[in-house]
């Protein structure tokens, strides 16, 4: 298959959600960590596929939605520095500070950039000498590699007015930390785009440990109801192990010169994770030999108090012990164009793909 329709042939998904409704015996929780799948999932209706006892959560795979409040709140500090523009992905200009966003402080006058890529940000360190450019480093494995290379980037041309603020995080930890909090779960359907700079060995731990299979998934819905079929038979068999559905993208290896690079200019810290509190060993910070990029080290600002939203319930959506429809604000006081909390606001958060894709 070399196509996107043949991932989306009906005839192999319905032979395939046979075997898996032939196959499966057993209740099943299988909890996706990436927001690409949460979006997939919901976007292609696969839970309605599936037998009754098989139940798909999501997980802590949104990185937005992830991120401490408190990310924002000096994020939003920094904008309303007379000498800094922020330069920053899309997904984080709606996401709720504790007083106000960065859409809102962009239109009081803010100098706020979407960019695409952190060579974009790179280029206004050129044009804007004057300026300190600050670029919201956020997101896991997947990006953090990107945010390396243009750290390393600057630091050769010189760019000494371009600073990273850095909320990268890594997923192995918050996997073990669900099941450490007795998160009930019978699999992990393991994220694809991490995985491609990963490789498949980081999570080896989890069946060592915690006796639970992870089957690293592709985006489409024969890549998911396939993975899911694999994590079937190792549940029925009682036979947990690492598999790599994806394997036309994702190596056991990885992306050798990604991890290298992560290893050059980041360092493993203690972070918070919406939902699941500080864990050990699990943010990205910049290293101390690139220190001069490091905007939380290199410029001093005044923060606001964080105030979290207690009708907010998206850090038990994250941590699988809630669904969207369990919050008292969904569809109601929390919506898309109006969002109360990080899981609404971005494009990969739950209650996002749930208000879209689910009817009822």
């Amino acid at each position: 298959m070399q196509y996107i329709d043949e991932f989306r042939d009906k005839e192999k998904i319905v032979s395939l959600v046979n075997r898996i409704h032939f196959e499966s015996k057993k209740p099943m929780r299988i909890m996706e960590v990436c927001g690409g799948h949460t979006m997939a999932i919901q976007r292609f209706g696969i839970p309605g596929l599936l037998p009754g006892h098989i139940n798909l959560v999501s997980g802590p795979g949104c990185p937005v939605c992830v991120t401490d409040r408190a990310f924002i709140d000096k994020a939003i500090a920094f904008s309303r520095l007379p000498d800094v523009i922020i330069a920053t992905y899309g997904d984080l200009i709606r996401v709720p500070g504790s007083s106000s966003t960065l859409d809102k402080e962009k239109a009081l006058g803010a100098d706020i950039r979407i960019v695409f890529s952190i060579l974009d940000a790179l280029t206004l360190a050129k044009r804007n000498k004057h300026k300190k450019i600050v670029f919201l480093g956020i997101g896991f494995e997947t990006t953090a590699p990107g945010t390396a290379a243009g750290i390393v980037k600057a630091q050769m041309a010189g760019l000494f007015n371009f600073f990273v603020f850095s909320a990268h995080k890594i997923m192995p930890p918050p996997m073990a930390a669900l099941i450490d909090q007795g998160v009930k779960i019978d699999g992990y359907l393991g994220p694809g785009h991490v995985s491609t700079v990963t490789g498949s060995a980081m999570y080896h731990f989890i069946p060592e440990k915690y006796k639970l299979g992870v089957v690293i998934s592709g985006f489409e819905p024969l890549d998911i109801l396939q993975s899911i079929y694999m994590l079937v038979l190792q549940h029925e068999s009682n036979h947990p192990k690492v598999e790599i559905q994806y394997s036309r993208v994702v190596k056991p290896e990885g992306n050798t010169k990604a991890l290298e690079l992560l290893d050059e200019v980041f360092t493993l810290d203690n972070d918070w994770w919406r939902g699941l509190g500080v864990l050990p060993k699990s943010g990205l910070k910049i290293h101390e030999k690139y220190a001069e990029f490091d905007a939380e080290k290199m410029i001093p600002v005044e923060v606001e108090p964080t105030r979290e939203d207690k009708g907010c319930i998206c850090g038990s959506i994250l941590k699988g012990v809630a669904s969207p429809a369990d919050c008292k604000l969904f569809k109601k006081a929390c919506t898309p164009s109006d969002p109360v909390g990080a899981c609404m606001v971005s494009s990969e958060g739950a209650c996002a793909a749930h208000f879209r894709f689910q009817k009822s």
